[in-house]
């Protein structure tokens, strides 16, 4: 099962303070608007998303690990329902360019992987990268604001994608 983040009351602060002793983070909640990011794919192509049509922004540490790779394998077993629901799905991570050109090839990803080695990416959404490697997170982000967020570090990776699409599209999508 998928834990979510339940959304901030509308007067309740939009973010939370994460991250390791001696380090100020803060994670977006809901309700908070959505950064300004860019970011290389896999393919080298600079990608600049404006999060106003529903998209999925789903963090993971690293290519070519176990459960990264389930969740990856998820996210792409379900991307043609995302896509049929007009749903944008990005994976970030701090792997480069190269390593994620050869795992999106390696396991047959079609949708953008985006590259954040500096944790740029990661650190506007609030997310800790003293590490090098990001805590497994998604947000769901429509309107310019962030709608949810998920933790799926609780949960089995395998499932997740689907428990996101089922809830975006409820959410966000006509007919759901």
């Amino acid at each position: 099962m998928v834990v979510q983040i339940p959304p901030a009351s509308r007067t309740a602060a939009t973010q939370r303070s994460v991250g390791v002793p001696g380090q100020h983070r803060v994670m977006l909640e809901p309700g908070a608007p959505a950064p300004e990011i860019s970011a290389q794919n896999q393919f080298g192509d600079t990608v600049s998303p404006d999060f106003e049509e529903p998209t999925v922004v789903y963090f993971y540490p690293e290519d070519f690990t176990g459960g990264c790779t389930i969740e990856a394998r998820d996210f792409q077993e379900h991307l043609p329902q995302f896509r049929e629901g007009g749903i944008t799905v990005y994976g970030v991570s701090m792997d480069d360019v190269a390593t994620h050109e050869e795992f999106a090839e390696s396991e047959g990803l079609l949708y953008d992987l985006l590259a954040d080695p500096d944790g740029t990416v990661a650190e506007a959404f609030g997310l800790d990268t003293s590490s090098g490697r990001t805590d497994r997170r998604t947000f769901v982000l429509a309107d310019g604001e962030v709608k949810s967020v998920y933790d799926p570090d609780r949960s089995d990776p395998k499932g997740h994608a689907e428990d996101v699409l089922r809830d975006v599209r409820n959410e966000y999508v006509q007919g759901g």
